[in-house]
């Protein structure tokens, strides 16, 4: 199994609009980093994960021309922005995307025509899932367990997918989730910047959460400018934790 970082920044990217900092003017292109989603395969199996507003960006320099399903952190712009452009997958039979009640409702009011009963020809065929935390489900040919986490006043989801734990814009990961994914091989983890945040965890929260969770690996994500540069800030990082960068390819035992 591979998971492909499309995205590992956060909801302004980097580099960040009018923003002239280390980070934001650096060449190298692990600082440029665009919204976060990822994309999990096995074998002919293609499951995606969130469908920012980057996402044909992503698709096009990932050459990525079949999807099978999407699943759905939460209904935050940085991570559902994307979603017209799952319209390629939808034809002829409609694309299937997995997300709790609360995101699928959201989607249902913003971008009626996706799941209208008589589509506007050419619109998007999506056929909404709704997922219970810690309710094991088959999708696409993948095992997936929603995990509840708290984005501040929001419940949102990971995905525990078999040695993969993906988490991303927590600001509380509850005991419950914890014990889930406690010694999975590889987790993802958002990590927003050193400095405190309302809503997200920094840098020094993600590593309390690797330090008791004890993955093999553990890949940091939703990362902003102010993390500084990767060349930096990864070398100074504990063994077996990196940050993760756009269109790197990872193996998942």
């Amino acid at each position: 199994m591979q998971l492909t970082f499309l995205g590992t920044g956060t909801s302004t990217g980097v580099p960040t609009i009018g923003c002239h900092c280390t980070t934001c003017s650096s060449t190298d292109p692990r600082d440029q980093r665009l919204r976060t989603s990822a994309l999990l395969t096995d074998g002919s199996h293609r499951l995606l994960i969130d469908c920012g507003p980057d996402l044909r960006q992503q698709l096009l320099t990932n050459h990525i021309d079949a999807l099978d399903a999407c699943i759905i952190t939460h209904y935050h712009y940085d991570h559902v922005g994307g979603i017209d452009d799952l319209r390629k997958f939808s034809y002829p039979n409609g694309f299937d995307i997995y997300a709790n009640a609360d995101t699928i409702d959201v989607l249902r009011s913003n971008v009626p025509y996706c799941f209208a009963e008589l589509p506007y020809p050419g619109a998007p065929v999506l056929h909404p899932h709704v997922l219970e935390p810690f309710q094991a489900c088959d999708i696409a040919g993948f095992n997936v367990v929603p995990l509840p986490i708290n984005h501040y006043l929001m419940d949102i989801l990971g995905f525990k997918i078999g040695n993969l734990a993906y988490i991303t814009d927590a600001k509380v990961i509850p005991p419950e989730t914890i014990e889930a994914i406690r010694g999975i091989d590889t987790l993802v983890v958002n990590a927003l910047r050193p400095k405190e945040h309302i809503s997200h965890m920094n840098l020094t929260d993600a590593l309390n959460v690797i330090n008791v969770v004890k993955p093999r690996q553990a890949w940091l994500v939703h990362i902003c400018h102010d993390m500084g540069l990767y060349a930096e800030r990864n070398s100074s990082l504990p063994d077996g934790v990196n940050l993760a960068y756009d269109n790197l390819t990872i193996e998942i035992p």
